[in-house]
């Protein structure tokens, strides 16, 4: 394709807006003298929640030359190799990927998250007791209360929390140990996204998306944030939910079926903004044009929640709860006229200035097998937007929206042939940096 047929166009049309919307986040409210409340130091770089640290580390020299090989070479591997050898190399690389960049700050680029308070893995240490723990979870989100949970617990349903009590619980709960479990979990996130793709009927478009996916700039905050764990929940979930769509006997969608439900309803009993997760799972049920395997996992996904509420969480009594600690804090602070479009600069922080070009070439094209990764990141678009609209996702997106980033980025598998090495350059020089020129918090 050249620079202009209307493919080429749309992708130049979709990262000139990316292009825009980035810079004038940045730059906005320094010039306007607003303060958005992105952090309360003079330092703040909004629309992140981080602030300007320009360094080099331990992680820099391997960060670069994982870089280099991956625009060098990486799609005419993925596109040569066995699809076994292909997501072997995904985790592989992305696992080194995940820590060359979080090492660029040293070991505390690991560690440091785990020892926040505001994080979940001080509170899980002092977990001894599940059930109590799950009876007066509701009554402790309130800022009032005097034993109130602190911000990351107190704003996400207990399956988040108790992920890390389970650490602890198996020897796991040492700072470095549960940080290098999630890198562990969060590399296997772009092989399940290829895998979703391939179920689908979608393999080379899986395969032009490997580079993309393994490489994204989102790796900066999948180490170590607790959002990492729930995006590979949600990425495995919607895995399977294919794999139930177009399995070849019952036991295999049943099998599949229960296994997606109990993926997804996790993911909403460990973020309240995860149930618009089923855009993306009524997606992949209409690409496979099968709708036998939604009863299933709506089953499914509904028992993780009863569960819960028979210990003590309704999820439907602490949604309430939160919503009013929130706008009771930060939440009125932070100005929509900034955040309802700052939020967007902050997703391509962390998705990448690429998505606008894939985004906009996505929702031109529906034909053949195409359709699969246009359908996907498109539904991941409704998703942020839904999500943005409802008022509850001011600030921090960068790390609040990582779930649904796997799925934009297949947009980028999209891009014309011209496209894609340059625009994987662009990506990893993002994501280079965003991790050299900024401390991200997560």
């Amino acid at each position: 394709m050249t620079a202009r047929t209307p493919i080429a166009r749309a992708a130049a049309v979709g990262l000139a807006v990316a292009a825009v919307v980035l810079l004038a986040s940045f730059v906005v409210p320094p010039l306007a003298g607003w303060d958005v409340d992105a952090r309360s130091d003079m330092l703040g770089a909004p629309p992140t929640h981080g602030y300007w640290q320009a360094k080099v580390g331990l992680g820099t020299v391997p960060a670069l030359v994982i870089a280099a090989l991956g625009v060098w070479r990486a799609e005419a591997w993925a596109l040569a190799w066995s699809w076994r050898r292909v997501l072997l190399t995904s985790y592989v690389v992305a696992l080194a990927w995940l820590l060359a960049l979080a090492l660029v700050d040293g070991t505390s680029g690991l560690t440091r998250v785990m020892t926040n308070h505001h994080e979940y893995l001080l509170t899980a240490r002092e977990i001894h007791d599940v059930p109590a723990m799950l009876r007066e979870y509701v009554d402790r989100i309130p800022r009032s209360h005097p034993d109130n949970w602190d911000t990351h617990p107190a704003g996400h349903p207990p399956g988040a929390l108790l992920f890390f009590v389970a650490l602890v619980r198996v020897g796991l709960g040492g700072d470095l140990s549960a940080a290098l479990t999630i890198v562990v979990i969060a590399a296997s996130i772009p092989a399940a996204t290829m895998l979703t793709l391939r179920a689908l009927g979608a393999d080379r478009l899986a395969r032009l998306a490997a580079p993309f996916l393994v490489l994204s700039p989102a790796a900066v905050y999948l180490a170590v944030s607790g959002d990492a764990l729930f995006t590979a929940y949600a990425a495995w979930g919607l895995a399977a939910l294919a794999c139930s769509a177009t399995a070849r006997s019952r036991r295999g969608l049943v099998g599949w079926g229960v296994t997606a439900g109990l993926l997804l309803g996790w993911c909403v009993m460990s973020s309240y903004g995860l149930p618009l997760l089923g855009i993306l799972a009524l997606a992949v049920l209409w690409l496979a044009r099968s709708w036998w395997p939604l009863p299933v996992a709506a089953v499914a996904a509904l028992a993780v929640v009863l569960v819960f509420a028979a210990y003590g969480f309704a999820w439907w009594e602490a949604y309430p709860v939160l919503v009013d600690r929130y706008w009771d804090g930060i939440a009125a602070t932070r100005p929509a006229s900034y955040w309802m479009w700052g939020n967007f600069g902050a997703l391509l922080v962390s998705a990448g200035p690429l998505l606008g070009a894939g985004v906009a070439v996505a929702a031109r094209r529906h034909s053949g097998e195409d359709r699969v990764p246009a359908t996907l990141a498109l539904a991941g678009a409704a998703a942020v937007v839904l999500a943005d609209l409802s008022g509850m996702s001011k600030a921090e997106v960068e790390r609040i929206w990582l779930p649904f980033v796997p799925w934009l980025t297949l947009s980028l598998a999209l891009l014309p042939g011209g496209w894609r090495r340059w625009g994987l350059a662009l990506q990893v020089v993002a994501a280079l940096l965003v991790q050299h020129l900024l401390y991200t918090s997560w």
